[in-house]
């Protein structure tokens, strides 16, 4: 198919959708209302291939996609509407927005802490959390093919600068890594990569192929783009020279792994994602897969053991099964911690070996990415088991800690620790680390 066929559609214009009369009134209001402050943005090959129009509102994809109302706590969404009603100035709803947002947590899990410098310049695109993976946010790319409605990253899309990460010095991040040997993983994350040119992705990744850099082993591209618009690898203009640049990564002895984002086995079932697959495979790349665990789209042990079979049937590697984050639409898409467990350790008892090599579920928190473990009883206490994947001292990978029960619990810091302790084992070192 033609990719001029396939456009996007922004907030402004997403009456032109075919599907508009689908729409009820208030839906359409909960756009309206709820896309001012969370970004909104879709493209038609999600609305004509991955959304099933006869199951709206409760079609997961549509929820993937589009705001509604739960999406804002009954507070703030009020006053947006009211603000909007009232025919209020640009000037008046920006300063409703810019408060809105600033109480949805816009930058969850201590991403400041994470933001390296080299010679004394900040790298505001760099993200260095772990000791081997340094994360870069390539300027060009801080935009997505369409807006997941559930993104931690939501700022990203937004007019809030002092919340962005995103740079175009290459040169600064080649600095950065050479005087860091420790360093063997790049992820090229956003936005998406994906959205940027085969021509200005060129120019991130070939440096890192050079004499110089032989500590960087792996290579991570994170996107969304094998979901929402496979045709980048097929019949987008320069389709043919992304390939070719992923033929050299690998012909450089590197690894290239494509972070792919499914969140529904639904995005796995047209052809165009099938054929976008193989076509990366062909290049020797791996494609890892990984997605939260979503009230209201994927909160189900089933649907999970689906998407990570059709996944290994596809030759991809389950990778990660994420809890979300609290940040943005957290209160439509977060699920309690214990039922995380429950839905992943069901949907893992379904499938094969070869589906296990997926972990999770994982929470991305300040200290590091948590794996909680299970529930269980020590001592005649009930408690969590939980173990750390990643730290931010690299020490506290793969140590296990235990943490209260709490039945309601969402999130790391609405967990205590357990057996009468003060505090957990990593908060005095974290505390000093954010203090640096």
């Amino acid at each position: 198919m033609e990719t001029n066929v396939y456009r996007s559609y922004m907030l402004y214009n997403y009456k032109q959708i075919p599907h508009i009369s689908k729409i009820t009134d208030d839906e359409r209001e909960a756009i309206e209302v709820v896309g001012r402050v969370l970004p909104f943005k879709t493209n038609n090959y999600v609305i004509n291939e991955l959304i099933n129009w006869d199951s709206i509102p409760n079609d997961p994809i549509f929820n993937l996609n589009f705001p509604c109302r739960e999406m804002l706590l009954r507070r703030h969404y009020n006053l947006m509407k009211k603000t909007m009603d009232k025919n209020a100035s640009q000037e008046e709803i920006a300063r409703v927005i810019k408060r809105i947002r600033s109480e949805l947590n816009p930058n969850p899990s201590g991403q400041e802490y994470n933001i390296p410098a080299v010679d004394g310049i900040e790298l505001k695109g760099v993200q260095h959390k772990y000791r081997e993976t340094v994360l870069f946010f390539p300027s060009q790319g801080q935009t997505c093919h369409a807006y997941c409605t559930f993104c931690f990253r939501w700022p990203q899309f937004s007019d809030m600068h002092n919340f962005k990460f995103a740079m175009k010095e290459n040169e600064l991040l080649v600095k950065y890594l050479k005087t860091h040997p420790k360093v063997t993983d790049v992820l090229f994350t956003g936005g998406d990569p994906m959205t940027m040119t085969a021509k200005i992705m060129a120019s991130y990744i070939e440096p890192l192929l050079a004499e110089g850099m032989e500590h960087i082993q792996t290579i991570r591209i994170g996107t969304k783009s094998l979901a929402y618009w496979p045709y980048r690898f097929l019949t987008d203009n320069d389709a043919d020279d992304v390939i070719q640049l992923f033929e050299k990564v690998i012909k450089s002895g590197k690894n290239l792994a494509i972070m792919a984002h499914f969140n529904h086995p639904v995005e796995l079932s047209t052809e165009a994602v099938k054929q976008a697959i193989i076509r990366i495979r062909s290049t020797g790349a791996q494609i890892r897969t990984q997605s939260p665990l979503l009230k209201n789209i994927n909160d189900n042990p089933d649907v999970w053991a689906e998407m990570w079979r059709k996944q290994v049937n596809l030759n991809c590697i389950p990778y990660y099964m994420f809890v979300e984050r609290d940040t943005g639409a957290k209160q439509f898409f977060e699920v309690p911690l214990e039922r995380c467990w429950n839905i992943f350790r069901k949907a893992y008892q379904s499938v094969s070996g070869v589906c296990r090599t997926v972990r999770g579920p994982s929470m991305s928190a300040n200290p590091g990415k948590i794996q909680i473990l299970g529930v269980t009883e020590v001592a005649g206490e009930k408690v969590f088991v939980l173990r750390f994947l990643q730290g931010r001292d690299p020490d506290w990978a793969a140590r296990p800690f235990f943490a209260k029960y709490d039945a309601k619990a969402t999130w790391l810091n609405q967990l205590k620790p357990a057996f009468g302790e003060e505090k957990f084992f990593y908060e005095d070192e974290l505390n000093h680390i954010k203090k640096k």
